[in-house]
């Protein structure tokens, strides 16, 4: 039984995921501070940000949204990293562990809302 969204490993992983993208965005081009630096760090944020909102919410089909919201937030931040690294902002090894890390959190929300469902 879930007693609270922290106990939820995906909500765990994305926190420490959220905090790799401040770490690297910092390194950003001082320019892009309200640009692409802003969008990536948002859309990371939305993740845990709706995983919680969801799990506080009354039925669990308000909660299965949310984990959809989540999903799509994935979905944006992995293609601002694909950005991040056509611009040149990211190497290579740090994209690809990066979306490889987005990869396994969207695993886990969509194995959560098939357990719901």
């Amino acid at each position: 039984m879930i007693k609270s969204y922290k106990d939820l490993e995906v909500w765990k992983r994305s926190i420490k995921f959220v905090k790799k993208i401040y770490q690297i965005t910092q390194e950003f081009p001082r320019e892009e501070i309200y640009g692409l630096s802003s969008q990536i760090r948002r859309s990371a944020v939305s993740v845990p940000s709706n995983i919680a909102e969801g799990r506080s919410r009354q039925h669990t089909n308000e909660l299965i949204q949310f984990l959809y919201i989540a999903l799509s937030s994935c979905a944006e931040c992995e293609t601002q990293i694909i950005i991040a690294f056509e611009l040149e902002y990211l190497k290579e090894v740090k994209e690809k562990e990066l979306l490889e890390e987005l990869d396994q959190i969207g695993k886990m929300l969509r194995g959560l809302i098939k357990s719901l469902k």
